[in-house]
């Protein structure tokens, strides 16, 4: 009787297991196609929120949808540094591309200060209207390795495609309250009208340590640090002086004439 019950005992287990298993299965089939859709969402929002077009509380589809009938989405080959008109910027993906040998490129290690190895060949930028209809900023998807993780997100450029308006991030797994920090809204203002280019047209951003001395020589180019999170700022650093130089968009910035882009 003894040996009887536990045999059903572990029957009922096996198929309670099976039974939920299917359960849970189905159900991340059924919502694959949601959560697909909140994802791409969510990175619209957070573009937004870089590009100033919201302001970082929470929005509705509809608003988010409506925001973004100011963007313009656009491919450039940042080998030839020209507009790719050929590739269906909705359909594009930047991290497969990076993956394939025939579609990326591999960083030497002397330029590959964001410490990524390898970069899609071809890479979506956005233009943001004004009111008026004409082109108000560039915004740039940027990654980089931090402390833990790969941080990816979105830095807005002004027309002048030289003034920092916005830096926002979409993924990462920094530590909370520290490294994660990089999502406090209070320290993404700092970045706001910093200069992203020195007289010579090198990239130089800084993130010091502590706050940044308005009268400090070259302060329009500093970033106040992110406390008790010394590695994930200098990877934020080296990210976006990685993207903005010449290995990165810096020669599409230069080429791109954003009069009548829109």
């Amino acid at each position: 009787m003894q040996s009887d019950s536990v045999k059903r005992t572990f029957v009922v287990a096996f198929f309670l297991c099976l039974f939920c298993s299917v359960l849970v299965s189905g159900a991340a089939v059924l919502l694959k196609e949601k959560q697909v859709e909140n994802k791409k969402l969510d990175i619209k929002k957070n573009l937004l929120i870089a590009s100033g077009l919201l302001d970082g509380s929470e929005a509705s589809k509809e608003i988010i949808e409506s925001k973004f009938k100011r963007v313009k989405t656009i491919v450039v080959d940042l080998e030839t540094n020209e507009i790719v008109d050929s590739v269906d910027p909705e359909s594009f993906e930047m991290r497969k591309n990076a993956k394939d040998p025939s579609k990326n490129i591999s960083l030497d290690s002397s330029v590959d200060i964001a410490k990524i190895s390898k970069i899609s060949k071809l890479s979506k930028i956005y233009l943001i209207s004004s009111d008026s209809g004409s082109i108000d900023k560039v915004v740039l998807p940027v990654h980089g390795k931090g402390l833990w993780s790969t941080l990816y997100g979105f830095l807005a450029l002004d027309k002048d495609k030289k003034t920092i308006k916005g830096l926002g991030f979409y993924e990462h797994a920094e530590t909370p309250g520290l490294g994660g920090e990089v999502d406090n809204p209070n320290w993404k203002k700092t970045w706001v009208n910093k200069v992203a280019y020195n007289e010579s047209g090198k990239p130089t951003i800084k993130i010091v340590k502590g706050s940044v001395d308005p009268n400090a020589k070259g302060s329009e180019s500093m970033v106040d640090g992110l406390s008790g999170a010394t590695i994930t700022g200098n990877g934020v650093q080296a990210l976006v002086n990685f993207w903005l130089s010449d290995s990165g968009y810096g020669k599409v910035l230069n080429s791109l004439s954003l009069e009548g882009a829109i």
